[in-house]
């Protein structure tokens, strides 16, 4: 009997503190359920897209509400309340959190925003490393033009062993011409044209990537894949075939080329705010600058991939030089006109 008492009132205590946790939080519930219903309210509205037709006072009060809600939380946590109010508490939060604080552009907003003004307005804010990157890319063809001019060995260094095939030195003219005006009929083109992508790519994105080492790394990057160009221009001006190989290379050129140009910009801008903050810290130069050169390189990327279309496509399908100087550099005309004629303002607006 003594022990069947001693259990007996152990029962009787536990069934006490749960009665009296559940008052508790029955209690808990009832203060501040109004809060919790509004706010829930407003949310369900919002999440159902209909966030237009919130009063004032409802749009005022949401983060007021936000903040109350995730205080009785907090407090239900410290208190161990019922399992059931701590994840309707939990749930509510974490869904007002997202209306209050998340992102709200879709896709959809994000690229009209992206493409509506905010690539182009990034490019602009680069001009100076733009012009720097430009000048760099000439003197980088100047100087592998002239290299191979003086000693034609320097074709075998300055020129990676994938370009090479039938463009050496010492080729006829009939050969050079072959590669590029036969590329329907040369299977070999197409795998040509996937390095040449390749390796163009792999050279923006190593500009912009090794632009934290104060902008030393796209500064070599620039000259020397310019180098490489310089090398393969005097290859065919040689043979009278300068016209028609920049045509060849224009199709995809311009927005290749134009794209590394940016790329190493980006890396530029990056290495230049690293090396010359002013009154900002390192961490917070370095942040600002790699934020505005990362709008760039996005736009980087969508160029390489139209680059890369037109490398794959038209460049071995049209084998008319003047329409391939019309593609590349209407290609050109088109870039350039909307990174520096077309304007918005920060709001969204035409700019004058």
């Amino acid at each position: 009997m003594a022990l069947f008492g001693l259990f007996g009132g152990k029962d009787a205590a536990r069934d006490a503190a749960v009665e009296a946790a559940a008052l508790r939080s029955d209690r808990f519930r009832q203060e501040r359920e109004g809060d919790w219903t509004r706010l829930e309210a407003i949310v369900a509205r919002m999440e159902s897209g209909r966030a237009r037709r919130l009063s004032d006072e409802d749009v005022l009060a949401l983060p007021v509400l936000y903040r109350t809600v995730a205080s009785s939380l907090s407090v239900a946590r410290e208190t161990s309340l019922d399992a059931a109010t701590l994840s309707y508490l939990e749930g509510l939060v974490q869904r007002a959190w997202f209306q209050v604080y998340g992102p709200r552009v879709t896709l959809w907003g994000w690229l009209r925003r992206f493409f509506g003004g905010e690539w182009s307005r990034a490019v602009r804010g680069l001009w100076p490393e733009v012009l720097a990157a430009l000048a760099l890319m000439v003197a980088g063809t100047v100087v592998g033009w002239l290299l191979v001019a003086g000693d034609q060995d320097w074709y075998f260094s300055l020129v990676p062993g994938h370009f090479q095939d039938a463009r050496v030195p010492g080729a006829t003219r009939e050969v050079l011409r072959a590669t590029l005006f036969d590329g329907a009929r040369q299977d070999g083109l197409t795998v040509f044209a996937a390095f040449l992508f390749s390796n163009n790519a792999s050279v923006a994105i190593l500009c912009f990537a090794l632009g934290f080492a104060f902008g030393v790394p796209p500064l070599l990057l620039l000259i020397q894949n310019t180098a490489t160009l310089g090398a393969m221009l005097w290859l065919f001006a040689s043979q009278g075939l300068l016209y028609d190989f920049i045509g060849w290379l224009s199709i995809h050129g311009t927005t290749e080329l134009l794209a590394i140009l940016l790329s190493g910009a980006a890396g530029l801008h990056v290495g230049r705010s690293m090396a010359f903050p002013g009154k900002r810290s390192l961490i917070e130069a370095a942040a600002e600058a790699g934020q505005r050169a990362a709008v760039v390189m996005a736009g980087v990327v969508l160029m390489l991939v139209c680059a890369g279309l037109l490398e794959g496509i038209g460049r071995q399908t049209i084998e008319v030089t003047w329409q391939r100087y019309a593609i590349g550099y209407g290609m050109l005309v088109f870039w350039l006109a909307y990174f520096f004629a077309f304007r918005r303002d920060a709001a969204g607006g035409d700019a004058a």
